[in-house]
């Protein structure tokens, strides 16, 4: 933690310095829990994610199934909309880059966006080129430990950005949906919950694409 907020302002402008904080961000050392609704109660022994849509075989994984796909550690900076940003976060899950490449699951060549499905029925919209890209994760574990259920418990999508910045495009966290159930292969985009309240639907956090229009609808 940091001791005195001065040791805050140091550590932010050496990352400001590194281009690795993007424009309007704060750095934080806690990690915030922000969502909309209840947190779900969840039953591993009846736990399932469903890949379908624009895919050439439907599939459907148990968490014992799940759990058997190739593991993905990897560090992220992540951005929240509501302005905080933390850096070096260890994250541990499952790449859907690495499970299309490796044949694990294959999208027809119409599929150009893919829907996160998640429990309550939220949803978020990413282009596929998003969620194929290694800054992407579906999570289960942060800082060595499974996820905590406030964070999205057993599975969320987790977008970041690398320390480089010659890294592949990222996107506010919110594009990450937290309780993760389903992964929708579409050939047309479906904004989501929070793209159609008013959010940003590309949600770029470098152009800080917060807001589509019109005023604070809400916080994911």
């Amino acid at each position: 933690m940091f001791k005195r907020q001065s040791d805050r302002r140091q550590v932010e402008e050496i990352v400001r310095s590194q281009n690795r904080l993007p424009p309007g961000q704060s750095l934080t050392e806690k990690f915030p829990v922000l969502h909309y609704g209840p947190t779900p109660r969840v039953d591993l022994a009846t736990w399932d994610l469903k890949l379908f849509g624009l895919v050439e075989e439907e599939i459907i994984w148990n968490w014992e199934a799940f759990n058997q796909l190739p593991r993905t550690k990897i560090k992220l900076d992540l951005h929240c909309v509501t302005r905080w940003s933390q850096f070096d976060m260890d994250w541990e899950g499952v790449s859907l880059g690495q499970l299309v490449r490796e044949g694990f699951v294959a999208p027809k060549p119409e599929a150009k966006f893919v829907v996160q499905r998640c429990e309550y029925g939220y949803t978020t919209n990413t282009p596929i080129e998003l969620v194929l890209q290694d800054n992407f994760l579906l999570a289960t574990h942060y800082d060595g430990k499974p996820i905590t259920p406030d964070h999205g418990y057993p599975l969320r999508g987790l977008i970041g950005s690398f320390a480089d910045r010659s890294e592949p495009k990222t996107a506010y966290l919110w594009k990450g949906g937290k309780w993760l159930r389903g992964l929708e292969f579409c050939a047309d985009d479906q904004p989501g919950f929070w793209e159609k309240a008013g959010y940003h639907n590309e949600a770029d956090p470098w152009r800080e694409e917060r807001f589509s229009g019109g005023s604070w609808l809400g916080r994911f």
